[in-house]
This record gives structure tokens, sequence and C-alpha cells, in this order.
């Protein structure tokens, strides 16, 4: 236990101590209850002021001066204790997330917290990307920094905040904010400053869709599209439907789809399917094949697809296998 947190525990012990004393000696001065005497006490040493429980001997007003004097004080060095603590705890926590963001590579921004960005938090943190919010309310970042999740206080379009942020050395940024226009000069400034950024845009409008990615959007995404599209594909192919919401729902360990890159001098790299017997050794179904050096995309490769390095994999199967095959046989 640290000296602080030590004085702290003594004093709020010889509080209480003396909160029962003093209901002990209005008992006994006064003949009051226990009750009537620790009240009195209490009101007594945190200065409420409320009237008197009885009225008050000679006696019971010199023992009142005295538990007021001796209590009080105790009553505003535990209060000021307690509020150092909390105090000294927040920024404790924000000097831990400050440096625990300068430390940070290949991360995601996500500029804006509100329904859509805390539904992106949760879902890249429980697939273990490492993520950091940027916003502007002074509310959500203290919610924030309290929870421990990294954050930066700042405009998403302002290059200061986005530096704080670790843009030169991010993975991706997400843009997420309620306006159109908002999105649009974060994206401009945000492809200024790191060239080679993949940058997912949210949109309102459909219809703004081509400004986004003229300002360097990697991707630009309508939810109210992606909504109503989801709508349909409930009603004309509802069983389609539920197993794709099976494969991509992010918390569900037992089957997932993933994207794998086959790296050089991997196990897969320059082999077929059938050679590297996928299906036996990692329990998992290749549905397509992404050749990057020749922008295609194949979809149900036959056993004697050749993989070569640099090639994309997409695949079905658990978290477990999936891990398995990118550690084991998609990395060097």
């Amino acid at each position: 236990m640290e000296p602080g947190q030590r004085e702290l525990l003594y004093a709020t012990a010889g509080l209480g101590v003396w909160l029962g004393f003093g209901a002990f000696g209005y008992a006994v001065i006064e003949g009051w209850s226990i009750a009537d005497g620790f009240y009195m006490a209490f009101i007594t040493l945190t200065t409420i002021g409320f009237a008197e429980v009885h009225n008050l001997s000679m006696a019971g007003r010199m023992f009142t001066i005295l538990i007021a004097f001796v209590g009080i004080g105790s009553v505003a060095f535990v209060a000021s204790r307690v509020a150092g603590m909390v105090l000294m705890g927040h920024v404790i926590r924000q000097k831990n997330i400050a440096r625990k963001i300068k430390k940070m590579r290949n991360h995601y921004i996500i500029c804006g917290y509100g329904r859509i960005g805390k539904r992106m938090v949760s879902n890249l943190t429980q697939r273990g990307k490492d993520v950091i919010v940027l916003e502007r309310n002074s509310e959500i970042v203290h919610d924030l920094t309290e929870r421990g999740i990294p954050v930066v206080h700042g405009n998403a379009s302002d290059e200061r905040a986005l530096e704080r942020a670790g843009i030169k050395v991010a993975q991706g940024l997400i843009t997420v904010l309620p306006v159109d226009g908002d999105n649009v000069f974060v994206t401009l400034v945000a492809r200024d400053l790191n060239p080679d950024l993949f940058i997912l845009a949210r949109t309102t409008y459909t219809r703004n869709r081509r400004k986004l990615l003229q300002a360097g959007a990697t991707e630009v995404v309508a939810p109210s599209d992606v909504g109503a599209d989801r709508m349909a594909q409930v009603i004309l192919r509802p069983n389609v439907d539920r197993f794709m919401t099976h494969v991509i729902e992010v918390s569900n360990a037992s089957l997932m789809m993933e994207e794998v890159k086959v790296k050089p001098g991997s196990l897969l790299a320059g082999k077929t399917l059938a050679d590297s017997r996928f299906r036996q050794n990692f329990e998992s179904i290749v549905i397509a094949v992404i050749k990057e050096s020749e922008e295609t995309m194949r979809f149900n490769p036959g056993p004697h697809e050749r993989i070569d390095a640099g090639d994309i994999l997409i695949v079905i199967g658990s978290s477990k296998m999936t891990a398995r095959l990118e550690a084991e046989a998609c990395s060097p």
C-alpha cells in the first residue's frame, strides 16, 4: 500500500472511531440512544447544520464543541485526500494512455465516437486490433480515459490532433462523423499527412460518395444503404442471410470469414491447395483467392490452384484455425 493510501486508511479509521466515540458520549452525557447519538455526531462532523436531535445540556454542548473541534478537520482531510486520489488516478490513466499511444504502430484511428464509432471500436478491439479514438467531446474523452480506451482529445480535421493520434504510422483511419462535409475535410487532411493510409469514410447521402473518393478515401460506406440492402436480403434470401450473419458476426468464435496474405518464404507460397493438404491440415475452406499481381479474384479455387506469395486467401473456419493458418502456413 502506498503512503497516501495508508494515510487515507488511517484517517478514515480514526474518523469512524471518533463517530463511535461521539455516539457513546451523547448516550452517556444526555441519556440518548446510540442511534440518536450517532446521528448527532454525524451532522456535527459533516457540518450539515440540521437542528439538534434533542435539547442539549451545557455538558452536551461542550461535548459537541469537542467533537466538532477534533472531527471536522479529519473529515476535511479525508475528503481532500479522496478528491486528490480520484484526480491523481485520472491523471495517471491519462499519462498511461499517452505513453501507449506513442508506442502504437499499424493501428486504426476512429474519428468520432458516436453510435457507429462505438461499434467500430468494439468490433476492432474484439479482433485484437489497436485503435485510437479521436474525439472532441470532453465528456466522452473523460469516459474513454476512465475505461482505459486510447483517446486523443481534439478535432479530427486538425493536423496536430491527427499527428498526436499517430497518423503517420497508422494502418488505417475510419471517419464516421455525422456530417459528410466534415468527413470530406478529415479525409483531405489525413491523405495529405499519410499518402499510403487506408481511409474508410462514412457518408449519409450516397451522392457524396464521389466527393469523398476524390478527397482521398479508399472506401466509402453509406450505412443507410447497407441497412436497406440487409433488410432486402432478409426478405429475399433469409437462409443465405442467416448463414452470412453466422459467418461474418465478429463475436462468433466458432465460425468466421477471414482474409490472410501469403508471404514470401511461407509454407503455401508456390504450392497448390492439394500439395499443401490445406483442408486436412487447417480445417478451413478457401472460398476465393485474390491475385493482387493480376488484380483478379478467383472464386471457389480448385485443388490444383497455385498459391503464390502476395496472394490473399479468403477463408472460412474457426478463429483458432485461421490464426494457426496465418502463423504456420502464410508466414515465413
